[in-house]
């Protein structure tokens, strides 16, 4: 830990700013006004007014819900907390004064500036990527782009295969416009799933009538002298006619703003465990924020999760109005998705290709929709990692598991305290286990459960 006042300004009228109104952001900016109650706290965002749940703008899209319902606050909630929000983009910063310039609104200059600016779509250099119809998808801006590059069209095309690809597939298949998805891949989200969970979901794709070609990258985007694409074309020599072309590579730091500064920046602006960068009062948290070194030898150095922006900003907030400092503990990692109808959840350590000296068991449901994995060290026989596909496990059971590093026997003998399907599902835990026995040799059986200790969990 280190001293506070080692760590940033804490005069009680200090000014601090927030460039960016994501996760990471708005969580910073009421941790700190739920422990300071003096400073005042500006937000400022280009993209929209209020904060609102990104990970929801798909299902504006798909009809499922409306513009307020992604909106976590109530409009009235900014101000009863004495937020100041600056709706507009910014334009140049000049970190030696402290002093921040907008498009439109009057600068203003600050004590403490965090920044919070999130990601923008990866973008690969492809002939004919500046034609209309051609776009990423990340934020509001995005949304009602494609809802325009969209309209009345036949036919689309996604490349990339991973969450924002199949993401954009089931939006375009929800208005019946017929896609074409491009994986680079042998399977989808090839460098996260092993090949069985990547298979399982190349299945349901193609059951919802998206013509998944792998192993196939684009090449060029062409147009017919209009300005918007018409077709591309791919590294099999193939010619698919399109009317929209959704890129879904990947998204990169948003740090255009800070490149002619003298903030670090390599991918991301570069912090530190406190999340300082080598500015001082200077912070960076979230998307944009790049660890010079890895938090945790399981970790990236750059996060582009939503519950991590979220530990990002408690622990910063946190930091910002405390006597100590605490450096960003992110735990297990864990994540969690769906692909069309399939939930996934992953806990712990579960790589694309098994690692040496890492065993791995995976069980998947005759059906074809339903999967489970488990790995861990073949010598110490502790777990590492879980995968689930189709059903749902306890968050908490498999924390407490791979942080005390159970013995996957021990795992496997009480896998009926992880289930977590909802009330009247079926249960796959028992056949789970008996192929489990039936793979390694073993007899192990469940201890039953009461219904007390199934709903609390108290038997952990």
């Amino acid at each position: 830990m280190i001293e506070a006042a080692n760590y940033c300004n804490h005069s009680r009228d200090r000014h601090i700013v927030i460039i960016g109104n994501g996760i990471s952001g708005i969580t910073c900016a009421r941790t700190i006004r739920k422990r300071d109650h003096h400073a005042k706290i500006t937000i400022i965002s280009g993209e929209s007014q209020h904060f609102y749940s990104r990970t929801a703008l798909m299902y504006l899209y798909m009809g499922h819900m409306r513009y307020e319902n992604v909106k976590p606050y109530e409009d009235f909630f900014w101000e009863k907390n004495r937020f100041s929000l600056i709706h507009d983009w910014v334009t140049k910063v000049d970190l030696a004064e402290k002093k921040l310039f907008f498009k439109q609104s009057t600068d203003i200059t600050y004590d403490i500036l965090i920044i919070a600016t999130g990601s923008i779509p990866k973008k690969f250099g492809w002939k004919g990527e500046e034609l209309s119809g051609v776009q990423g998808f990340y934020g509001l801006q995005d949304l009602n782009e494609m809802e325009v590059n969209t309209k009345d069209i036949k036919h689309a095309t996604v490349v990339g295969g991973g969450l924002i690809g199949i993401e954009l597939c089931e939006m375009l298949h929800s208005r019946d416009i017929s896609v074409t998805f491009l994986v680079k891949d042998k399977h989808f989200w090839g460098s996260v799933l092993p090949e069985e969970e990547g298979s399982l979901v190349d299945r349901h794709i193609r059951e919802h009538g998206v013509d998944l070609r792998l192993s196939t990258t684009m090449e060029a985007m062409e147009g017919e002298g209009n300005g918007k694409v018409s077709r591309i074309k791919t590294d099999k020599g193939e010619t698919i006619n399109t009317q929209f072309v959704g890129l879904a590579i990947g998204v990169t730091p948003n740090v255009a703003l800070f490149q002619n500064t003298s903030l670090e920046i390599e991918t991301g602006v570069l912090v530190d465990p406190y999340f300082r960068t080598n500015i001082p009062n200077v912070f960076a948290i979230g998307d944009c924020a790049e660890f010079r070194e890895k938090p945790d030898e399981n970790r990236k150095n750059i996060e582009q999760v939503w519950y991590t922006g979220r530990m990002h900003g408690e622990t910063l907030g946190y930091n910002l109005t405390s006597d100590k400092a605490h450096t960003y503990q992110p735990g297990v990692w864990f994540n969690s998705a769906k692909f069309f109808d399939i939930e996934y959840q992953t806990y712990g350590k579960v790589p694309a290709t098994l690692e040496e000296k890492m065993g791995s068991f995976y069980w998947e449901h005759p059906n074809g929709k339903i999967g489970f994995r488990i790995t861990f060290d073949a010598k110490t026989q502790a777990i590492l990692g879980v995968n689930a596909l189709g059903l749902r496990v306890s968050h908490e059971f498999f924390d407490c598991a791979i942080n005390n590093q159970w013995k996957i026997n021990k795992v496997m003998a009480r896998l009926n305290e992880a289930d977590f399907d909802p009330e009247f599902f079926d249960s796959h835990i028992t056949s789970i286990l008996q192929a489990y026995n039936h793979r390694f040799g073993t007899q192990i059986t469940h201890k039953k459960l009461s219904f007390w200790s199934r709903l609390t969990g108290t038997s952990l």
